[in-house]
């Protein structure tokens, strides 16, 4: 087995879903306090939802890593980065302003990974498919929210 290709797999997504978790730990208090729009998905979502796409980031990481160029890789890596940052910057420090900066960057930085992976690894970039659609509805979520209390 080859252990940098498990490491490429597995060890970005659990970080990014480690430090997400700690920057969210207030994230049931500030969910709960923010004005949202009637298709604002439940809080009680959010675990499954991301539980489940980091395994198939996880499963993308797997697919990938021995097929696709080293700007890839490191696309895949960048936006991994950013989405463990945004919790931190949205539910820690709670600055929309800066949150938004945030996921429009992991917006692009996936959008580049699909459109790297379209002609080298197709069946990978099929696999991080519903991940984009929920960082883009995610993004409009983000927008569209406001805090009472600010």
């Amino acid at each position: 087995m080859d252990l940098r290709r498990v490491l490429f797999a597995a060890a970005p997504p659990v970080a990014a879903a480690v430090i997400g978790g700690l920057g969210s730990r207030e994230a049931p208090t500030t969910y709960a306090r923010l004005d949202k729009p009637s298709w604002a998905p439940p809080a009680q979502a959010f675990g499954p939802a991301w539980s489940v796409l980091y395994a198939t980031i996880g499963a993308a990481g797997w697919r990938m890593y021995p097929r696709v160029s080293r700007t890839t890789r490191l696309l895949h890596l960048a936006q991994l980065t950013a989405n463990g940052a945004w919790p931190v910057v949205f539910f820690g420090v709670q600055d929309k302003r800066a949150s938004l900066a945030v996921i429009a960057t992991l917006d692009a930085l996936v959008a580049a990974e699909l459109w790297s992976l379209r002609r080298t690894d197709p069946e990978s970039a099929a696999i991080l498919v519903p991940y984009a659609a929920w960082i883009f509805f995610a993004t409009a979520l983000n927008a569209a929210v406001s805090d009472p209390g600010a």
